[in-house]
């Protein structure tokens, strides 16, 4: 019920500030009869009031908030929702004038409040006037003239961290909002240890299983992007976490030069840029960042084999450019074929697999064995019978198998269960029997 708060605290907001407007209003004849929903309309905010105020309270009581600017925030709600109430009650015996005052009092009143809550939610100042003048650096066409931590590091932390570890709430007393905080860390020690990232918390916690209660970021929110990932662990470990410095300025800048310039924007360029041919296709890098790197992935694959397969109507995703790790589906109902000389040059690259709905057999599909670092394969609505088994007991990198409206039964379950490294295996409407 807490988590209703932030949803229902603007709700007074418009109710209060459009009750102070229509009675301003109702001062020209023409807008008089304005005032008669006045009343209405402060009921409504009183009763919004009311409930912002109890669902603060709940969602305070989560912890992870500035002790001082949460009791400050807590009062000013509570004396708003008292104050927009005893209005209500007495509109009729204060008279008109007394009636304005009182409103616009309310609303210096709810702009005090309002400001509290946006320093709990962002920092203190969110609202200022030096927050609200300052002018947005532009950032340089050059990725090499970009400020690694300003202008690329810190701007991914403000967004996938900043929610629950800056401003008025540190969640674990870490705050992301400067260098120095980071460097200072929480209760679990720093976030960020120059040169040494299994030592940093930060890196830790971005790359635990997201099933694991200790990851972040926590409660669903959207996780660190492979691109970004990549960027913060170059610049721990390669650019010794430093601040103030420009990416010419960096070792080993040109491992993540392509990267940064995805960043900002500037993804056209990174052909020219990289050394390495594999990122000179600059593919969608979203998603949760892989746990574990296969070392056994080979770090670059020819561009040209990418393009044919593109030429061939297949659907490719570079997952990761450094390995390069290739998501690959063949639209479903796409011209049979043999598939085998399309994938050649790239069997080890290939991760994520999807053939599903193309009318293959075990036999179309016997190459299979060869992709060894095979994680997640699709091939749904073909038909294929147990034999597939037998081509799938030996990928030791292959965690699930989409085998839905195949011809497999319990024979053929029981045979991929020989491979531990499967943890998956999807058999709706298959013969298989439940158990």
């Amino acid at each position: 019920m807490g988590r209703l708060h932030p949803l229902i605290v603007h709700l007074p907001i418009g109710f209060l500030l459009l009750a102070a407007l229509l009675n301003v209003l109702s001062y020209r004849k023409r807008y008089a009869q304005l005032q008669h929903a006045v009343p209405l309309i402060l009921l409504l905010g009183f009763i919004s009031a009311a409930l912002s105020c109890i669902t603060g309270l709940l969602l305070a009581g989560s912890g992870d908030y500035d002790t001082d600017q949460l009791a400050n925030h807590r009062l000013a709600g509570i004396i708003l929702a008292v104050a927009s109430g005893s209005i209500y009650f007495l509109h009729k015996k204060i008279g008109t004038r007394a009636l304005t005052v009182s409103l616009l009092a309310l609303t210096i009143l709810l702009t005090y409040t309002g400001d509290l809550g946006g320093g709990l939610t962002h920092g203190s100042g969110y609202l200022s006037l030096a927050t609200l003048t300052q002018g947005e650096r532009k950032l340089p066409d050059n990725p090499d003239d970009v400020l690694v931590f300003e202008d690329i590091v810190h701007p991914i932390l403000e967004k996938k961290c900043a929610q629950c570890h800056q401003g008025g709430k540190i969640k674990g007393n870490l705050s992301v909002q400067t260098w120095e905080s980071l460097l200072k860390g929480g209760k679990h020690g720093p976030a960020i240890t120059p040169g040494k990232l299994k030592e940093s918390e930060l890196y830790k916690r971005v790359t635990l299983n997201p099933a694991d209660e200790k990851f972040m970021p926590s409660d669903g929110k959207p996780p660190l992007t492979r691109t970004e990932l990549a960027v913060i662990t170059w610049w721990i470990e390669k650019a010794d976490a430093a601040v103030g410095k420009k990416l010419k300025d960096c070792k080993d800048r040109d491992a993540i030069r392509p990267q940064i310039a995805s960043l900002l924007g500037k993804s056209s360029t990174t052909a020219s840029l990289s050394k390495d041919p594999a990122t000179a296709d600059p593919a969608d890098t979203s998603g949760p960042p892989p746990q574990h790197i296969n070392p056994e992935i080979p770090a670059t694959v020819a561009v040209s084999l990418i393009d044919n397969l593109r030429k061939k109507g297949w659907m490719v995703r570079v997952m990761l450019q450094k390995p390069v790790m290739l998501d690959l589906t063949l639209p479903a109902g796409a011209a049979k074929r043999s598939i085998q000389q399309d994938l050649t040059g790239m069997e080890k690259n290939i991760i994520w697999l999807n053939l599903s709905g193309n009318n293959f057999t075990d036999t179309d599909l016997a190459f299979l064995k060869q992709l060894s670092n095979l994680e997640k394969l699709r091939l749904e609505k073909n038909p294929l019978t147990d034999a597939i088994a037998d081509d799938l007991t030996g990928l030791h990198h292959l965690e699930a198998v989409n085998l839905n409206e195949t011809k497999l039964t319990g024979n053929g379950l029981d045979r991929l269960r020989t491979n531990p490294s499967i943890k998956r295996i999807y058999t709706w409407h298959t013969a298989v029997k439940e158990p």
